[in-house]
């Protein structure tokens, strides 16, 4: 890896017991991936866990907020990250439990059904083409 930082090898050191542990440089920080699926974000020196509903009672409960960012003067966007605790982050076990809990919601989220796309929700008639033989006999 080209670009590092000093959170980002003691996150892959710790958290490699869990699997591929990996970062990836993006958006001027890192993702921080197990097994290729993104349990978190390094930005601005700060470790954001991936956060759902069935973890996010934990980062409230210790006082966390979440990822926000602002874009072009609009107000605040909140996105599915929250910070890291200080006492999780430095306790190796802790937070091994926290970035599993993270990877399950990031799996949770990938499980989710795609949106589906105009045309496939249109009547299966309306989307056929008509075949080369109803063509040719129409031109007689």
């Amino acid at each position: 890896m080209a670009k590092s930082s000093p959170l980002l090898e003691y996150l892959i050191d710790h958290l490699a017991p869990l699997g591929d542990a990996r970062g990836r440089a993006m958006f001027g920080g890192f993702g921080v991936y197990i097994d290729g699926v993104i349990i978190g974000i390094i930005a601005f020196d700060t470790f954001f866990l991936k956060a759902d509903d069935t973890n996010r009672p934990a980062f409230k409960a210790a006082g966390a907020q979440p990822f926000t960012y602002q874009r072009g003067g609009e107000p605040a966007v909140s996105t599915g990250y929250w910070e890291c605790p200080a006492d999780v982050l430095e306790e190796p076990d802790q937070l091994r439990s926290w970035a599993l809990a993270s990877l399950a919601a990031s799996r949770r989220r990938t499980k989710k059904p795609a949106k589906a796309v105009a045309n496939k929700a249109a009547p299966k008639a309306a989307r056929r083409k008509p075949s080369l033989k109803k063509a040719r006999k129409k031109k007689r």
